[in-house]
């Protein structure tokens, strides 16, 4: 059985299918108001799920699985903590991918803590599941350079694929993978984001944390300036640091298309 709901999740669902893996149920969030015209919207998983012709399960809150006993669940960006009781019924358990290399950010923002934070490198890690935040043993891990100017939208297309690359090769030798226990003393989290923290003043933060922020909050909340000359906020949506000045280059006004800036 399989569980998503964010785009994140639809390579790894993708994958498994391709792999010849027998989906017997896949299980998302139910359909949500969405978009400009606020109409019921299924998720990414939903569409894929329905488009390779997968039946679909939509609960509210995911408490059992009816007469469902799947082998084996896989849970990849489905948005809620998984109770016990569903964890306890497939016979080998559940298997999650996460984005960042555990125990380094636990939670539900990994990819853009991990660019605000200036790391480095991140990955994919394939876990068992536990009761707790993504606390159980590692089966298997990939690490990953995070680019220069990298964004959070394209981090995350390139983990997803990293994902479900992953997945299927720790599933084709799952029989042999023995699980290493997480170092918990070095564990970090990974808070939802606020629409707060894109409210910024480019006057009082240093040009390489706006940089950083501008990545890592893409698509939402985006970062703001301050209104300019009655025009409104302007949303950043691109930029990057020249000559110890962060310098955007597409912005956006409210109500407006987005614009290239060019500088001298």
């Amino acid at each position: 059985m399989f569980a998503g709901t964010a785009a994140f999740a639809v390579p790894s669902l993708r994958a498994l299918h391709s792999a010849g893996h027998e989906i017997v149920l896949v299980v998302t969030q139910p359909d949500r108001l969405a978009n400009r015209g606020m109409k019921l919207t299924p998720s990414p998983v939903k569409i894929a799920a329905l488009e390779l012709g997968l039946p679909v399960y939509q609960p509210e809150r995911i408490r059992d699985l009816g007469s469902a006993k799947p082998d084996l669940l896989v849970v990849v960006a489905y948005g809620q903590i998984i109770p016990r009781s569903v964890l306890e019924i497939p016979r080998f358990g559940a298997v999650n991918v996460h984005a960042s290399l555990l125990p380094r950010w636990r939670g539900a923002a990994p990819i853009a803590r991990a660019i605000l934070a200036g790391d480095r490198e991140t990955g994919v890690t394939i876990m068992r599941m536990d009761e707790q935040l993504d606390h159980g043993p590692i089966l298997a891990m990939r690490a990953t350079p995070i680019g220069e100017h990298e964004d959070a939208i394209d981090l995350t297309a390139r983990l997803a694929e990293m994902g479900a690359e992953l997945l299927v090769v720790a599933l084709a030798k799952f029989d042999e993978l023995k699980g290493v226990e997480q170092d918990h003393k070095l564990a970090t989290l990974a808070p939802k984001l606020t629409r707060e923290m894109g409210q910024i003043d480019p006057t009082s933060i240093a040009p390489e944390e706006i940089d950083r922020r501008v990545r890592a909050l893409q698509p939402w909340p985006g970062v703001s300036f301050p209104p300019i000359e009655g025009r409104g906020p302007m949303k950043v949506l691109r930029g990057q640091v020249i000559d110890g000045r962060y310098q955007p280059e597409l912005v956006q006004f409210p109500g407006k298309k987005p614009v290239r800036v060019f500088h001298e």
